[in-house]
């Protein structure tokens, strides 16, 4: 039986067992990728994984997969691309290919441009059933011309009302590191952070309160922290003791009167 607003001190695979069929809202993760597959001592299978998520996720379920490429030999490992084919090919749609931009990326050295920013692929059991757009204020409003070009390579013009808002787009912008990504000194202690306003950017957009958000490599407890503080239950599986307490330490900073950690 699974208990709700807990960290699963064990892999992933095991955690997801536990679960019934379509039982999870959504889910926001990090997978360690690369060298990091070999997670402290533990691999990754990732094929079992994907099929356990498909189970568990309700239909218009939205999975965000924070995920990058190390270089190798002169070659970009493509590892995100695998992966991201990996989901499509077990059933899951590509429902969003959005960038996570660094502002404030580590300097790389060679024959190459700074690496900026890293995929945040959404993907989706079906249509997306919670689609709460970040809005921003457009330039102009009323009455405009919209060109649109048919088959033929021929210009279409239409008259469309702009409104005063429009969704912004799928690249987030965010600065990282100490002191940046969270507050939460502790958390530092874990090497791959992603920022807390990611997570809260993510889980508005694709989940109500009341969801259940679910994070299979909780990591440092990012994910948990952020559903909690947005009023969502939540589970998060981490295979390392030591990563574990990290999370653990940082959601009991924040636990509210009606959510318990166990």
């Amino acid at each position: 039986m699974i208990e709700l607003n807990k960290i699963y001190n064990e892999n992933c695979v095991d955690t997801i067992a536990k679960m019934p069929d379509e039982f999870v809202d959504m889910v926001l993760t990090s997978p360690p990728y690369d060298d990091l597959r070999n997670y402290n001592g533990y691999n990754l299978p990732l094929e079992k994984i994907i099929k356990g998520l498909f189970r568990i996720m309700k239909k218009g379920g939205v999975i965000i997969w924070v995920v990058g490429d190390k270089t190798e030999n002169g070659s970009e490992t493509g590892t995100s691309f695998r992966q991201a084919l990996m989901f499509k090919k077990l059933g899951f749609l590509i429902h969003d290919t959005m960038l996570y931009y660094k502002n404030n990326p580590m300097p790389t050295t060679g024959k190459r441009y700074h690496q900026h920013f890293e995929y945040m692929f959404a993907f989706s059991k079906g249509t997306p059933k919670t689609f709460n757009p970040i809005m921003e204020p457009t330039k102009y409003n009323g009455l405009a011309n919209m060109k649109n070009r048919g088959k033929e390579g021929t210009l279409n013009y239409k008259k469309v009302e702009r409104t005063k808002e429009k969704k912004v787009g799928n690249v987030f912008f965010y600065s990282v590191g100490g002191g940046i990504s969270t507050k939460d000194k502790i958390a530092y202690k874990h090497p791959a952070i992603f920022p807390e306003k990611l997570a809260f950017d993510q889980i508005r957009t694709w989940s109500n309160e009341g969801d259940l958000i679910y994070d299979p490599f909780l990591g440092s407890g990012t994910t948990a922290k952020v559903a909690h503080l947005l009023n969502r239950k939540w589970l998060g599986s981490e295979i390392s003791k030591e990563y574990s307490k990290i999370a653990k330490k940082r959601i009991e900073q924040i636990a509210h009167q009606d959510l318990f950690l166990k």
